[in-house]
């Protein structure tokens, strides 16, 4: 299954900077815009699906600090803020105004790259959860699971789960990148009363999870406390 495409923008006065970043960050599956000011970045904003915002303090029309305010209000939208001030006062101002991450310039672009990485990471991952959660299907590289109609597939192929097997994948993907404490599986999954449940149950159910979805990579065992599907 095709990947997502992850929509970038950045908002920078300096155009040869925004260009320049906007092909460092560029690549397979992510879309980089660039916009000058706030009243472009605000009427894209309303206008076009944005994952993750890398918004200039300093703008010709405004402080970038304002803008930040006035997306927190309706919206979790990832922003990282850039900006030749480095005074601490301003990446605490800017922090507690709810920016994601702070850079300063002069910067690395592999120092800009790994953050951006790592917001579009936690994106995909609270995108994954609302999926989950709001429309019982979740979607990811090979697999669909429609925890609905219980259908659930791998690279398009329709695999049989049985219903421990499906409370376990339930769990695990409505906690994607989260370990989940072996005893909150076992006490979530076994629910019919009994009194006593083998301890190797949780275990064998997991290894028949991996061997039916193809997913040894993607549920690793965190050893001595329990299990986390992968992002």
């Amino acid at each position: 299954m095709e990947e997502k495409i992850m929509h970038l923008l950045i908002t920078e006065d300096d155009m040869a900077l925004a260009q320049g970043l906007q092909r460092a960050l560029q690549e397979k599956n992510r879309q980089v815009l660039c916009c000058k000011n706030i009243q472009e970045t605000r009427q894209h904003l309303h206008q076009n699906k944005t994952d993750l915002l890398i918004l200039d303090v300093n703008l010709p029309d405004g402080s970038g600090f304002d803008l930040l305010q006035e997306i927190r209000r309706t919206s979790d939208l990832p922003v990282i803020l850039l900006t030749a001030n480095d005074l601490e006062m301003d990446i605490v101002s800017g922090l507690e105004q709810g920016a994601n991450d702070y850079i300063t310039k002069p910067f690395s672009l592999a120092v800009l790259w790994a953050r951006v990485n790592t917001q579009l990471r936690n994106r995909t991952v609270q995108m994954q959860k609302e999926s989950a959660k709001n429309t019982q299907i979740w979607e990811g590289s090979i697999w669909k699971f429609d925890f609905t109609n219980m259908r659930f597939t791998v690279s398009g192929q329709e695999v049989e789960l049985s219903k421990t097997e499906q409370k376990l994948l339930a769990l695990l993907v409505q906690h994607v990148g989260m370990t989940v404490p072996r005893e909150t599986l076992m006490d979530r999954i076994w629910t019919d009363g009994a009194v006593y449940v083998d301890e190797n149950a949780l275990s064998v159910a997991i290894k028949r999870l991996r061997d039916k979805l193809q997913a040894k990579e993607q549920i690793r065992t965190v050893y001595g406390i329990g299990y986390v599907w992968e992002v």
